[in-house]
């Protein structure tokens, strides 16, 4: 669960709460005008505060589910307008569903439409300020960064399009070339000797440090006084994983995987993933076999061929199996060119396989190969053994995503949607190394519900 968080930055906790107290004043203040004030007064208080916070709990899962809490996104106020109209719309029609089948849940009559003008403003007003405090505050952390090679200056535009949301900052990059690193707005401020002069003039927290740019050539002794006088040193790969939520390949040394936390799974997490996994399966196949038989019948009907495909996959420890999907391509699909990966607006890719990789649906069958253990609900994405053959040659550490079950879903795939090259299976890598350094039945948890937001904006390949 300590991964999950470390992605929740006191700045996002602050938005949110601050977000549920401006939802529940709301709802209170249209309750307390529809019904009356001593609704919520006393004893009685309690159930009408339950129905309240059932509310806002869909509000701010629809916000969610609209982006509203990716700072990135919402930058400009009008996308802001338009998302919490959304957001919203979506959470009247969740609730009136909610309230159908179980009229007991409703606050009282008209309580949520008179509480919905206040909240669409309230809601907007308070992005706008935030965004304003935000500014004003400042970083809560400065870094200094010592290399310029593409994993610093990845960290760094990571940093930039975040600045809002981890209130960090990059005061500058040392090198000993004194080259000014290109595409990001800071530049090279010194030299390694001036490492000690920079930190006490620029307050630095955190001296970042890529070895291997700078193997060789710091100055130990200083740097070791500095260490003794309170300031904190860390290797880019590990402020690289802390800030992008994947292990930067560029320069990696196995003695970083070796000594680094992480990459343990104990007995109990094993059994309480397959546990885990055995039961979502099955209930899975039970829940979603109506959906199946009109998706194969939809697949037969619109494309000749079988409405299933099979075919061999590379799993755990390297052994290949069998995966099972809906077809959505034709079943001559490689034939004249073999095993080719899918590209974007393939048209390879039938009308109705173009909507069962948007919604996930073709991906329903894999939870058979769940059950049967050759799968886990969230893992790497399982290839061909055509690809791994070539990217374990092409690509270092490849063969380290089979240390783990591959996945229906998974961290790299809600994280970087589309892959279809060499270079895509090296970004998707970095994110997989990432999930099995940091596995854990949280993690599992917080892919799975990003998976339901890329399925509801329809990201899927």
């Amino acid at each position: 669960m300590a991964t999950v968080l470390q992605h929740v930055t006191w700045r996002s906790v602050v938005l949110i709460l601050f977000e549920s107290a401006l939802l529940m004043g709301a709802l209170a203040l249209a309750t307390t005008l529809r019904l009356g004030s001593d609704v919520l007064e006393g004893a009685q208080a309690f159930e009408p505060l339950l129905k309240m916070a059932l509310v806002v709990g869909v509000c701010q899962v629809c916000l969610y589910y609209a982006e509203l809490y990716d700072l990135r996104v919402v930058a400009d106020r009008r996308e802001l307008f338009v998302r919490v109209l959304q957001a919203l719309g979506a959470a009247s029609l969740v609730l009136a569903a909610l309230y159908y089948w179980f009229p007991v849940l409703v606050i009282g009559r008209g309580v949520f439409v008179l509480a919905a003008a206040a909240v669409i403003s309230l809601v907007a007003s308070w992005r706008v300020a935030f965004e304003w405090l935000v500014g004003r505050v400042g970083p809560s952390e400065r870094l200094l960064v010592v290399g310029t090679g593409p994993a610093a200056l990845s960290l760094a535009t990571e940093i930039k399009t975040r600045r809002q949301e981890l209130g960090v900052r990059i005061v500058g990059f040392v090198d000993a070339d004194g080259v000014r690193p290109v595409g990001v707005d800071e530049h090279v401020i010194g030299s390694v000797d001036d490492i000690p002069e920079i930190v006490r003039q620029h307050q630095v927290d955190r001296v970042v440090v890529s070895l291997a740019d700078a193997r060789g050539k710091l100055p130990m002794d200083k740097l070791l006084d500095m260490k003794l006088s309170g300031v904190v040193f860390d290797h880019l790969a590990s402020v690289y994983e802390e800030y992008t939520g994947k292990i930067a390949l560029e320069n990696l040394r196995p003695s970083w995987l070796i000594f680094s936390e992480g990459f343990r799974k104990s007995p109990v997490l094993t059994a309480t993933k397959r546990v885990g996994d055995i039961l979502a399966a099955t209930i899975g196949l039970l829940l979603a076999a109506p959906i199946m038989g009109m998706v194969a019948l939809a697949v037969r009907l619109s494309s000749p061929g079988p409405a299933l495909y099979h075919q061999e996959r590379v799993g755990q420890r390297g052994r290949t199996f069998t995966v099972h999907k809906f077809r959505s391509m034709r079943t001559d699909a490689e034939a004249a060119t073999g095993a080719v990966w899918a590209q974007a607006n393939d048209t390879r890719v039938t009308p109705v396989g173009a909507f069962l990789r948007k919604t996930r649906l073709d991906e329903l069958p894999q939870l058979w190969n769940v059950l049967k253990g050759e799968m886990s609900l969230v893992g790497p994405r399982p290839e061909r053994p055509e690809f791994v053959r070539m990217l374990t040659e092409q690509i270092p550490f490849y063969g380290q995503r089979h240390s783990v079950k591959p996945g229906v879903t998974g961290w790299a795939q809600v994280s970087y949607t589309y892959g279809a090259s060499v270079e895509d299976a090296m970004e998707k890598l970095q994110y997989d190394l990432y999930y099995i350094k940091n596995l854990s039945v949280g993690l599992d948890l917080f892919v799975l519900f990003k998976t339901v937001q890329t399925v509801v904006l329809k990201r899927g390949q």
